[in-house]
């Protein structure tokens, strides 16, 4: 795919500058433990927001999946058996919207809904930034399994001042990819008249975050700003992009409505969404051999994606190695962090394995599309790295011979 459909972006003015690169509005910065602390069992660093430890050093993700060992899952499978019987078209139309790319866990999601529950749903796609050649190939592939599929591409140019602000004053270029993702999909439901919405895992509990919904079987529309939006709405952002005069006032009021969240409340019936994941044992390696049999989905081409190991997760947008990398620059926590910390969780790997992957991968830069990146945000490499090193706190990293490197890594502290 050719990189010149950029059109230039008017320059920023020193103003605009200085504000983007002094100013930072992710609640969760505030929220970081002075100490760094890792998990008793797996990788994860108490760093990570909203994650706990409790009094023997194990984190809650790893408690959460202590728990599952205990979960009935056949009443929960009962469960899930009366939802979707009263919601079962009769007809053949849509009667659940999956939200999803064609990768392997939403792929997952609407393969079991159609083939073992005999449901009809409806895929929808909030589209990544620019796709990359397997992310499209996987959607395609999903699509032609025997999907329906709606894709929303928001305006190209607005969306790329919304990465913008989002990577300078967020520190997380993925903030308005994650608005639509969710907003997306309810906004679909409503106007098609569709009962249900099915997303995949609880991330919050699976992954280790928000302790209050690991018996929800759902996804609260009040958790959408502090859980998923680092406490930035789309409402917020396109405010301050109005104020420093980066958003024009048509901009604002032209941009699309599936960014923000739809009023649940009216239309002729109530809206129901629900984690797939809450009924039955989510395992995300299950999932990848599951949708390569079914769903024609396939792995990472060019082997490993950059700063881990894995090669089947997070492959559809060719900006995603910066969602994470500044993760890392903000907490400590990087992809291998994530990868090998649920695959210890799943029994797939064990912790000494575990932490020489992180020393091996954690650090590395996303630097295969570093010059697209910059291209499409509108920066250069010298605004880049004042961003970059604006998210770096003082007690995560330190600079040892002109290079950072973290103060308290995994392998230094917790090998054995």
């Amino acid at each position: 795919m050719p990189d010149d459909f950029f059109k230039v972006q008017r320059p920023l003015t020193p103003e605009q500058w200085s504000f983007l690169s002094e100013t930072t509005l992710d609640k969760w910065l505030g929220a970081r433990p002075a100490s760094v602390a890792y998990c008793a069992r797996c990788v994860q660093s108490n760093q990570r927001p909203r994650i706990e430890f409790d009094n023997e050093g194990v984190c809650s993700a790893c408690r959460y999946w202590e728990r599952k060992g205990a979960i009935d899952w056949a009443s929960r499978d009962a469960q899930l058996t009366e939802i979707l019987n009263r919601h079962r078209s009769k007809y053949g139309s849509y009667d659940v919207v999956v939200p999803g790319s064609g990768g392997k866990d939403s792929a997952y999601v609407a393969h079991q809904l159609k083939t073992r529950w005999g449901m009809h749903p409806l895929n929808v796609t909030w589209a990544p930034f620019t796709y990359s050649e397997i992310g499209m190939r996987n959607l395609q592939a999903f699509v032609h399994s025997g999907f329906d599929n709606l894709l929303a591409t928001p305006n190209g140019q607005l969306h790329r001042k919304l990465t913008l602000l989002s990577t300078a004053l967020v520190g997380d270029p993925f903030l308005p990819f994650i608005w639509g993702q969710i907003s997306y999909a309810f906004h679909i439901a409503k106007l098609m008249d569709i009962p249900l919405v099915f997303f995949g895992e609880n991330g919050e509990a699976e992954y280790g975050g928000s302790t209050e919904t690991e018996n929800l079987s759902g996804m609260p529309t009040s958790a959408w700003s502090d859980n998923y939006w680092k406490g930035v709405t789309p409402t917020k952002m396109v405010q301050i992009g109005q104020d420093m005069g980066l958003i024009s006032g048509e901009e604002a009021l032209s941009i699309s409505r599936f960014y923000f969240p739809p009023d649940l409340n009216g239309g002729p019936r109530s809206l129901e969404n629900y984690w797939y994941g809450y009924f039955t044992e989510w395992r995300p390696q299950d999932n990848y051999f599951y949708c390569a049999e079914h769903t024609g989905f396939a792995a990472n081409p060019e082997g490993r994606s950059e700063a881990t190991y894995s090669k089947y997760a997070s492959l559809d947008d060719r900006t995603d190695g910066f969602h994470y990398y500044f993760g890392l620059l903000k907490f400590g926590v990087g992809r291998a962090t994530s990868d090998a910390a649920h695959e210890v969780r799943e029994g797939l790997i064990d912790r000494d394995e575990a932490i020489a992957l992180v020393k091996r991968y954690e650090l590395e830069f996303p630097d295969r599309n570093y010059d697209f990146f910059l291209d499409y945000t509108g920066l250069d490499r010298d605004k880049f790295e004042v961003l970059a090193n604006k998210f770096r706190a003082d007690h995560l990293w330190v600079q040892r011979n002109g290079e950072w490197a973290l103060r308290h890594p995994i392998w230094e502290t917790q090998a054995t």
